[in-house]
């Protein structure tokens, strides 16, 4: 099941806390040098340093869903290729993210 899109992820090289702070018109909850996170209207805005490394383009939705080993599966199994494994980003939270046949990249968040 799948709580929607609430988390966007910008991969950038420069974590640009002024700009993306000004834009958001909050200051970062998280702020550290592998992610910084503004929480705009329930939605999470992230920066991730390291985004360009992960083969990220540009800005990537991520569905929160409560199950994310079953989530990517169907996703792989509907034609999906993977784009990042499940891993573990701290705070009891886990990331992956697959690309559909355009190569849009579809992120999903398990979140505690």
């Amino acid at each position: 099941m799948t709580d929607g899109i609430k988390t966007i992820m910008y991969p950038v090289t420069d974590l640009a806390r002024t700009l993306y702070s000004r834009l958001v018109g909050v200051e970062a909850y998280m702020n550290e040098p592998y992610y910084l996170g503004f929480n705009v209207q329930c939605k999470d805005v992230g920066l991730d340093p390291h985004g360009h490394d992960k083969g990220l383009t540009g800005p990537v939705g991520c569905w929160h869903v409560d199950d994310i080993e079953e989530s990517l599966q169907a996703l792989l199994d509907a034609g999906a290729q993977a784009q990042q494994e499940v891993r573990d980003i701290g705070g009891s939270k886990s990331l992956a993210s697959v690309k559909d046949a355009d190569g849009n990249v579809i992120g999903l968040l398990q979140a505690p």
